[in-house]
C-alpha cells in the first residue's frame, strides 16, 4: 500500500499528457513529486511555488545510466519513493507489414524495456520501505486491438502482461500494482507524439490505411479529460483496495466488456474440441 503521509510521487514523461497534470495535482495536493521529462525545460513551469517539494529531473527510460541517477537523486533528496509512475511512453502507426524494424524496436525499447527498468531501479527502495506503489500506464490498447496499431498493442499487451505477474510477487512486501487503462484522451497521443511508418502498401488502404485517417482526425476531440483521468489515478492510489486495472473513460468501459463477450463466446463455442485436447479421465 501507498504511504499516505506526504508520500514522494516519481514520475516518467511529464512534458505533456497525464503525466505533467498528474504532477500538477500531486503538488497542489502539497504532496512531493519527482517530475521528469527528457527535457526538463518542457516541466520547469510545473515547479514554480512547490519550493523543495518538486524535484525536476532529465530522464530519458531507454538511458539505465538516466535511470539510476534520478531513482538515486530522489533518494537523496526525499529519502524515500512510494509511488513510481511508469507513464513515459508513446504511439506508432502501421499495418503490421508496414512496420518498420528501428521504429519498432525503439517503440519496444521506450514502451516495454524502459518501464522495466524503471521499476526494476525503484523496487529495492519500496521493499526496504514494506510500502509502494507501482502505476504502470497502459491503455484500452493493452486489453483490445485494432488496425494500424499493432506494434503500440504489443507493448501494452507487454506491460500487462508484466504487470499481473510482479503484482503477484510485490503483494506479500507492502507494495501494490496499479495497471491504468485509458480510452481516448485529449493528449498528444494521435498528435504530435504520434510516430508512423513511412511505408505503405496499398492493400491494407481500407484498414490499417483508414485507421490512420480517423485517429489522426480525431486528435484534439477525444472524449477522455487527462486531469479528471489524472485524479482517478489519484483516488485509486488511496483506496485501501487498489484495483489492479483501472480503466479510464467510457469507450474504455465498452471496449473492455465487448472484448470479455468476445473471449467468451469463443471459449463457450469451442469448449468441447478445447477440453479433448488433454488426455482422457484416467489415461
Amino acid at each position: 500500500m501507498m504511504n499516505r503521509d506526504n508520500p514522494v510521487w516519481l514520475i516518467t514523461g511529464c512534458s505533456t499528457g497525464f503525466g505533467r497534470e498528474l504532477a500538477k495535482l500531486i503538488l497542489a495536493r502539497g504532496w512531493r513529486a519527482v517530475v521528469t521529462a527528457r527535457d526538463p525545460e518542457t516541466v520547469a513551469d510545473l515547479a514554480r511555488g512547490h519550493g523543495d517539494r518538486a524535484l525536476l529531473l532529465s530522464l530519458d527510460v531507454t538511458s539505465r545510466t538516466q535511470i539510476s541517477a534520478a531513482v538515486a537523486q530522489t533518494k537523496e533528496r526525499f529519502g524515500r519513493i512510494d509511488a513510481l509512475v511508469n507513464n513515459a511512453g508513446y504511439g506508432y502507426l502501421a499495418a503490421i507489414e508496414e512496420g518498420e524494424d528501428e521504429a519498432i524496436r525503439a517503440l519496444f525499447q521506450t514502451n516495454v524495456f524502459g518501464l522495466i527498468d524503471m521499476t526494476k531501479a525503484v523496487l529495492p527502495l519500496m521493499r526496504a520501505q514494506r510500502s509502494g506503489l507501482v502505476v504502470n500506464v497502459s491503455s484500452i490498447g493493452g486489453l483490445s486491438s485494432f488496425a494500424a496499431t499493432g506494434y503500440y498493442h504489443g507493448t501494452k499487451y507487454a506491460v500487462e502482461g508484466l504487470s499481473e505477474s510482479l503484482a503477484l510477487e510485490v503483494k506479500p512486501l507492502g507494495i501494490d500494482v496499479l495497471i491504468v487503462e485509458p480510452g481516448p484522451f485529449r493528449t498528444n497521443w494521435a498528435g504530435p507524439s504520434m510516430k508512423q511508418s513511412s511505408t505503405r502498401i496499398e492493400a491494407y488502404a481500407a484498414t490499417a490505411g483508414e485507421r490512420r485517417k480517423q485517429t489522426e482526425a480525431r486528435s484534439g476531440s477525444q472524449a477522455g479529460d487527462p486531469v479528471r483521468g489524472a485524479q482517478a489515478i489519484i483516488d485509486a492510489a488511496l483506496s485501501d483496495t487498489p484495483p489492479l486495472r483501472l480503466l479510464l473513460g467510457k469507450m474504455a468501459l465498452e471496449l473492455a466488456r465487448k472484448k470479455l463477450t468476445s473471449m467468451r463466446k469463443d471459449f463457450d463455442s469451442w469448449e468441447s474440441t478445447t477440453l479433448a485436447a488433454d488426455f482422457p479421465e484416467g489415461g
